[in-house]
């Protein structure tokens, strides 16, 4: 078993700033390359601090935020543009970048990436479901209109 400080969220394991520990191969095959998990010691104490001071100042500060943003979120469709075939299939994939820029666009708050959850790859147009995480215990299940541009 590694022990590792997360660097950024894992879906199912943990938040940015959190010890955890992992079997040695998921350490090494996948959170360190990809850069979303450094390896533990005694004096990372000041590291584990940093992280979680940048994800404080990053979080939605209350609850009752939360469910506002995901109130109002939920309320209306985010339109996001893409090249399209005459069939309506996409030259490639709607991104959770793309969605996050369609967010924002729309009048709704800055959502990091990383907290938009898509099922299946939205390669058509149409209307999607996206769960986007606003806070630990909050999420959004927001409805992304992908329409041909």
């Amino acid at each position: 078993m590694a022990k590792l400080i997360l660097t950024h969220e894992v879906t199912g394991l943990g938040a940015p700033g959190d010890v955890v520990d992992v079997k040695d191969g998921y350490a090494r095959n996948f959170l360190v390359p990809r850069g979303l998990a450094t390896g533990w010691s005694k004096g990372a104490e000041k590291e584990i601090a940093a992280i979680r001071k940048a994800r404080k100042a990053r979080e939605i500060e209350t609850l009752d935020e939360a469910k506002a943003t995901r109130d109002s979120l939920q309320s209306k469709p985010v339109v996001v543009s893409a090249k399209a075939g005459e069939s309506g299939r996409l030259f490639g994939a709607v991104t959770t970048a793309e969605i996050a820029d369609a967010v924002k666009a729309a009048g709704g708050p800055s959502v990091d990436r990383r907290k938009i959850e898509v099922g299946q790859p939205i390669k058509a147009v149409g209307e999607f479901e996206v769960k986007v995480r606003l806070h630990a215990d909050v999420s959004a299940n927001v409805t992304v209109k992908v329409v041909a541009a």
